[in-house]
């Protein structure tokens, strides 16, 4: 996988283009640190890739806040708990 700066990104696009045809994926850096990533496509692919990034950042939320719940020990809360605490903060939000 090959990482590409911003400024050669602006500098360079038709390199970094046909670095996409080989390598499939390049990631951009800026100040030597990853920020994106481009990812070959197509005109025929373009919305089944999105629906899967999408989902795939989806599913990272959803595991990132379970893993915050166990640590913390919200992973226990019994169901009348949970409504105490919902209840708590709609209370909250009213007043």
């Amino acid at each position: 996988m090959r990482f590409v700066t911003v400024r050669d990104l602006r500098n360079k696009p038709a390199q970094i283009r046909r670095s996409l045809l080989e390598e499939k994926d390049v990631i951009l850096t800026s100040n030597g640190k990853p920020f994106a990533i481009v990812t070959l496509t197509s005109e025929d692919e373009l919305e089944n890739s999105l629906v899967m990034m999408r989902r795939i950042r989806a599913e990272n939320a959803v595991t990132s806040i379970q893993k915050n719940s166990m640590e913390i020990g919200t992973d226990r809360l019994s169901l009348d708990e949970i409504n105490a605490e919902i209840a708590a903060v709609r209370r909250k939000r009213k007043s």
